[in-house]
């Protein structure tokens, strides 16, 4: 009886670097320890990139099966299993914007999400896409994460970075700075605290205290800068208090980030993007992880794009996403509990 998990791997945007880095990463022992990975993607894309695999000599390069199913895949370690959701995409030319790019990652995420929702995969692990080529594909979702939400029906979620133990969550993500600010409400922290200690607790950290970030300078200087830490966050943090999660804020951003970088604060709440972004990618780059919570299934992803101007050269870095994989297949036999407390927030 195999019980590893079996994870649907997204090969994302053909024209960047996730076929490269998909090869890469299914070539790690511990990958195929931990999960039996299905790739959803285009079959001859992902042979293409088998001029990649680092694979010890002794082993050699695998086979590719295309398969129609989960069932039918052959769960070996010399095998990669490619499930194709439609016809094959053609000659993609590495770092260049394509539409047929854009449109197959589009059907590769929907393929997993109906696999997921069969109940068939245990977890969904995204490559990158390009948010352009989607567009211009005629898919007009901010991101990938609110792609998921779509496909799976769901309201509250949140995207979260997480790297060596710290979490870091998002009241607002793929909008711009005006409109993240007029999107921030108490109801909107308030999710999010909530969210951060659902995880919190899923990972055995109910006690770990949620640090929530100010929206502006100093969190506000009581008001001289601005009043939104004074109307909407606070009364956020003390109605989160008042349900007995362990939180403290609103407080300076360049006071939360560096203490949480120093180990004293595990989960993070970011108002918007950049805030939470711009610090996290800065410290981990290469290794940090997104999930998304709030979906009923795992989703992990790594946390850097398309990489365009890097793609078909063979020097991009497999780590976000072994680190992606190896948190989908950890978290993903406990989601369930965090899918039905996020279920009694609606």
């Amino acid at each position: 009886m195999d019980n590893r998990p079996i994870l649907a791997i997204t090969m994302g945007d053909a024209a960047g670097i996730g076929p490269e880095i998909i090869v890469k990463a299914l070539a790690r022992p511990q990958v195929q320890a931990l999960c039996r990975p299905l790739v959803i993607g285009d079959v001859g894309i992902i042979e293409d990139h088998l001029r990649y695999w680092r694979g010890k000599e002794s082993v050699g390069r695998p086979s590719i099966h295309a398969t129609a199913t989960p069932e039918e895949a052959e769960w070996r370690p010399e095998v990669i299993n490619v499930l194709q959701p439609g016809p094959p995409l053609g000659r993609i030319e590495p770092g260049k914007l394509s539409p047929v790019a854009g449109r197959g990652a589009v059907s590769y995420v929907k393929a997993a999400v109906s696999l997921a929702k069969e109940r068939r995969v245990q977890g969904i692990v995204t490559a990158p896409l390009n948010k352009e080529a989607m567009h211009r594909a005629g898919f007009h979702y901010p991101g990938h994460t609110e792609l998921l939400a779509k496909e799976f029906g769901v309201a509250r979620y949140s995207l979260v970075l997480t790297a060596r133990g710290l979490f870091v969550f998002h009241v607002t993500t793929h909008v711009s700075l005006r409109q993240a600010i007029d999107l921030i409400t108490k109801e909107r922290v308030l999710d999010q605290i909530r969210l951060a200690h659902l995880l919190a607790v899923a990972l055995g950290q109910a006690s770990e205290v949620i640090a929530v970030a100010g929206l502006n300078p100093h969190a506000g200087e009581g008001g001289l800068f601005g009043t939104e830490e004074r109307d909407i966050i606070r009364p956020a943090v003390a109605a989160a208090l008042e349900e007995g999660i362990p939180v403290e804020g609103p407080l300076p951003a360049d006071v939360v980030f560096p203490k949480a970088a120093a180990g004293r604060y595990r989960f993070v709440v970011a108002m918007y993007h950049d805030q939470g972004h711009a610090v996290f990618k800065s410290l981990f780059f290469n290794e940090g992880v997104n999930i998304t919570v709030g979906l009923p299934v795992i989703r992990t992803s790594v946390d850097h794009g398309t990489a365009f101007d890097i793609a078909g050269k063979g020097v991009a870095r497999e780590d976000s996403l072994v680190h992606a994989v190896e948190l989908a297949a950890r978290l993903g036999p406990k989601w369930k509990q965090i899918w039905h407390q996020v279920q009694s927030l609606v």
